[in-house]
């Protein structure tokens, strides 16, 4: 049986000790849930990341140390944003315009869900302890990579998300998330509806895509790095990789060479 093949950009093109501390786990997650993950290297040229876009079901848009431009979302800078990263913004746009020309599902996490919804024209939260006071300081959104359960959520009625993890296994009293940002959504992006939401200051913590033909799921929260003791992250990444398979078995496919 063929897996299917998972694009997944590298984090960062400027910090590499980042890329091989984190990478390892999104390939873990898909690999565990029946696919194969490929990498894709920042610094290659625009046609190599189109050929390999065109070799895979699915697009994984990893979280990176990085935040999108606020030029892009028509804000000027706030000091507490780090830099842009202009490789990953280049590989993300590619990525997510082949997804919505070719109907491929997309799975964001962290930095991704935030690329998305700009790329959506939506806007961000630049810092959330400086946010509005409503939210600042309310719930610690960067509470260390090994805080398993920071904080809940509470996801919306009859999304895909809820479908997906709700009730799930060890999840069934609630949903706990680990939680590592500092930026949020602000505005949401054309086409995108609000998932989930972190019940005490109300932010964002998901996003998913409007046609119900096309997998798009966004969250926060980093489910590679619960993968192994969490049956909502195994859920969340289990249907994304089942959309890759029903992608990869669709019409839209016969142009393509998902083989692995």
């Amino acid at each position: 049986m063929t897996l299917p093949r998972i694009a997944i950009p590298e984090p960062t093109s400027t910090d590499q000790a980042y890329n091989q501390r984190s990478l390892p786990q999104y390939i873990h997650a898909v690999a565990a849930s029946g696919g194969t993950a490929v990498p894709i290297p920042l610094h290659a040229t625009a046609v190599e990341w189109a050929r390999i876009l065109a070799s895979c079901s699915g697009i994984l848009l990893p979280g990176s140390p990085a935040d999108v431009d606020p030029a892009r979302y028509g804000q000027e800078r706030a000091k507490e944003t780090a830099a842009r990263d202009e490789a990953r913004e280049a590989v993300d746009e590619l990525l997510l315009q082949g997804a919505l020309d070719q109907g491929k599902p997309v799975l964001g996490i962290c930095y991704g869900l935030q690329s998305l919804n700009v790329w959506r024209r939506g806007t961000l939260i630049q810092d959330l302890p400086h946010a509005d006071a409503a939210i600042a300081g309310m719930v610690n959104h960067q509470p260390g990579r090994e805080m398993q359960k920071a904080h809940p959520i509470l996801l919306t009625a009859g999304s895909r998300l809820s479908h997906l993890v709700n009730g799930v296994g060890e999840e069934s009293a609630g949903l706990f998330v680990n939680s590592s940002h500092h930026q949020a959504i602000g505005r949401p992006g054309q086409e995108l509806a609000i998932a989930a939401t972190s019940p005490e200051d109300g932010v964002v913590e998901a996003l998913e895509g409007s046609d119900p033909n096309q997998f798009v799921v966004a969250v926060q929260w980093h489910p590679e790095r619960s993968y192994d003791v969490s049956a909502a992250s195994r859920a969340l990444f289990a249907a994304f990789l089942d959309a890759a398979r029903e992608w990869a078995a669709s019409p839209r496919a016969d142009s393509e060479s998902c083989a692995s």
